[in-house]
């Protein structure tokens, strides 16, 4: 008997008992080891914030609707992608993977995963083998820095191109790191708070702003690139506050990236500012629910999550100084209610299981 994290309402979480069952062929079983809890994403599904809360997207439709009447609620349901494990038994006609690998998934807070390995690679996050067992911590990232990879490429970045990263959360701080191993000298990080500005200066930032500093962020920004503003802003922050911050950094016909995950309306935004009278360009930033890669074929999750995968263990982009709080996955629900009250206390959390669950 293992057991899983179970959202069943608006900030009330639950460890349920889940049984084990034999595995089927083309299945593995996989014994957690750590699990990264997204800022995001999971805590506004907590909060009962995101779109789901009230409605439902429709793949076919790729459109956002009411749910179909007298449907069961949309809870209980789980949260996570970004599972560490061991992988402790394998089923028949198993090939990917042995016993003994630790592999990054994009699988749910749990002790025990078991997985079709074939369905999983085709996945959103697609199972990765994690290449040594040293420094375990890396593989946490994998999932956030697949995040930031695809927002580097969607915004095409040129060489000698100024960028600016709005909010400086993991996916921010690697963005920052990626945007230096492309070849871009000035690199811009913008965040309200001072700790997150400091790593990202550690990180590879040229110049940090906080957005609520002296005089507007527009000005300063130029004031930081010879009067000119920037030729891409990557917004990272979730926040429209954010969204309308990299809109005003950016120069004419600059290219705006929206990778961040709004919640609710957009009351911060000034569409008739700088976005219309600079003709921006403005790009949704998304690797899930059936996007394909704007790249494809050439690019595909596998390829994303693979180079993720690889930059993180050759450390071209660190996570030094990012992981913070770490509690045990029996206090999970206690885990979500402390990021629920102090967001800007950690940059990273995440649950730690022990020797690897149960068993």
């Amino acid at each position: 008997m293992s057991r899983t994290l179970l959202l069943e309402g608006p900030r009330r979480l639950r460890l349920a008992d889940q049984p084990s069952r034999p595995l089927r062929p083309g299945e593995v079983r996989l014994r957690s080891r750590m699990s990264g809890v997204s800022h995001g994403t999971e805590l506004n599904l907590y909060r009962g914030t995101s779109a789901f809360a009230d409605r439902v997207f429709d793949r076919g439709l790729r459109a956002f609707v009411a749910p179909a009447a007298g449907s069961a609620s949309s809870y209980p349901v789980t949260l996570g992608y970004e599972m560490v494990s061991e992988v402790v038994e394998v089923g028949a006609e198993v090939t990917a993977v042995r016993v003994g690998d630790l592999v990054h998934t994009g699988t749910p807070h749990q002790e025990e995963t078991v997985l079709d390995v074939a369905a999983s690679l085709r996945a959103t996050y697609p199972l990765v083998v994690l290449p040594t067992g040293e420094r375990l911590e890396r593989a946490l990232f994998v999932s956030l820095a697949a995040v930031a990879l695809q927002a580097v490429h969607d915004a095409e970045i040129k060489l000698g191109d100024s960028v600016s990263v709005h909010g400086l959360g993991v996916i921010g701080l690697l963005t920052v790191q990626m945007c230096r191993l492309d070849g871009i000298q000035t690199v811009v990080g913008v965040d309200p708070d001072p700790h997150r500005r400091e790593l990202a200066l550690r990180l590879g930032a040229g110049h940090v702003l906080d957005p609520a500093g002296e005089g507007p962020l527009s000005v300063r920004i130029r004031d930081l690139n010879e009067g000119r503003g920037m030729d891409v802003a990557i917004e990272v922050s979730g926040t429209d506050s954010g969204l309308q911050g990299a809109l005003a950094a950016a120069g004419l016909g600059a290219t705006v990236v929206a990778a961040g995950f709004y919640q609710g309306g957009a009351a911060h935004l000034r569409l008739g500012e700088e976005f219309h009278h600079n003709r921006l360009s403005l790009i949704a930033s998304v690797g899930a629910w059936g996007a394909p890669d704007r790249h494809a074929p050439l690019w595909d999750r596998r390829r994303v999550l693979q180079t993720a995968t690889r930059l993180l263990y050759t450390d071209r982009v660190s996570v030094e100084g990012m992981l913070e709080r770490r509690f045990p996955f029996g206090d999970a629900p206690a885990a979500y209610r402390w990021l629920d009250e102090h967001p800007q206390a950690a940059v990273k959390v995440a649950l730690d299981y022990g020797a690897g669950g149960p068993g």
